[in-house]
């Protein structure tokens, strides 16, 4: 077998652990790529590895010796799926590697949110509890988890481990059916009445051209007043100036978002612009437990040993 060229584009998305293959290859590593630069970078690639990198129908018509388009995570949305297809290129993803991860964050905010911890932490800050007459202080109003309703929207691995860690904590867990569904399937509850029962619901489905904006203006006036909204899928699924209004005029007790429609979001953001005490932002950072990020590690190796194999697995 000749020596197969790799070319990996964003590297500083993934562990500091050395690539080792089965088989001879040339490897170009980049720690990261300006759209700008991939048509330069991957130039005779007989191998693509991306996280977030767009690969575009140009991108591959310009290679015709691309084999494979090794994909460094599970959403696809970055690589035009369909040229690759016409042009004989495969393309692999990874898949369940950061189920507990996302899960975890997703419920961390949740409760985080529920317990109204981030308006305490302020207080202490500001030394309210040292002028308090009494022995604790009473600020933000504080509810349980037990007994409240949590929507899911994704039953996937992540939003199915996310329905196990509610459940022991006493939650209700109900599943939202697909916002235009023509019928409702076994186990689901239609959208809307998935957004009116829930007093927390959580994204965790992919960002398509059905999901695009499902979450928006008048999706959160259908939700309960002081219901939470946790999104730790795509930031695209949200409109986000929406949320903020919603957050802003009382209409919901909270948000987490640990994604945004742009991604550094470079030309700011009005979610990052709020500074409300019931928003809480973080970084795209849900999935990189070190054991997730090790498991995606292994599973991008393995994806690519088996596709040179002849025996390819994560095929999308």
């Amino acid at each position: 077998m000749s020596i197969l060229k790799i070319i990996v584009l964003d590297r500083g998305t993934l562990v500091e652990r050395p690539f080792a293959f089965d088989f001879a290859y040339e490897l170009q590593e980049y720690v990261y790529t300006e759209n700008e630069d991939v048509g330069a970078r991957i130039k005779g690639a007989d191998i693509v590895v991306t996280n977030k990198t767009v690969i575009t129908a140009q991108h591959i018509a310009d290679n015709p010796q691309l084999k494979l388009i090794a994909v460094s995570a599970t959403g696809i949305n970055n690589v035009d799926v369909a040229a690759a297809k016409t042009a004989g290129v495969s393309v692999c993803n990874i898949r369940d590697y950061g189920n507990d991860s996302v899960a975890e964050h997703a419920f961390m905010l949740m409760i985080t949110l529920m317990r109204n911890l981030p308006a305490y932490q302020r207080d202490m800050a500001a030394g309210i509890w040292e002028q308090s007459s009494f022995f604790c202080h009473f600020g933000a109003p504080m509810r349980d988890l037990n007994g409240k309703t949590l929507a899911i929207f994704g039953r996937g691995g992540i939003g199915t481990k996310l329905a196990d860690y509610a459940r022991a904590f006493g939650m209700n867990v109900v599943f939202g059916e697909h916002k235009n569904a023509q019928f409702v399937r076994d186990g689901y509850l239609p959208f809307y009445e998935a957004l009116r029962c829930a007093d927390a619901v959580s994204l965790h489905c992919p960002l398509n051209e059905e999901t695009a904006g499902m979450i928006g203006e008048a999706e959160l006036q259908q939700m309960k007043p002081g219901a939470l909204l946790i999104n730790c899928a795509r930031g695209g699924l949200v409109d986000e100036t929406a949320l903020v209004a919603a957050l802003k005029y009382g209409q919901l007790g909270g948000a987490g978002v640990d994604v945004l429609t742009e991604e550094p979001p470079r030309n700011g953001n009005p979610l990052l612009k709020a500074r409300l005490p019931h928003l809480i932002v973080t970084p795209h950072m849900a999935w990189g437990s070190i054991e997730a990020r090790n498991r995606l590690f292994d599973i991008l190796t393995e994806n690519i040993n088996r596709f040179v194999a002849g025996r390819p697995q994560n095929l999308v």
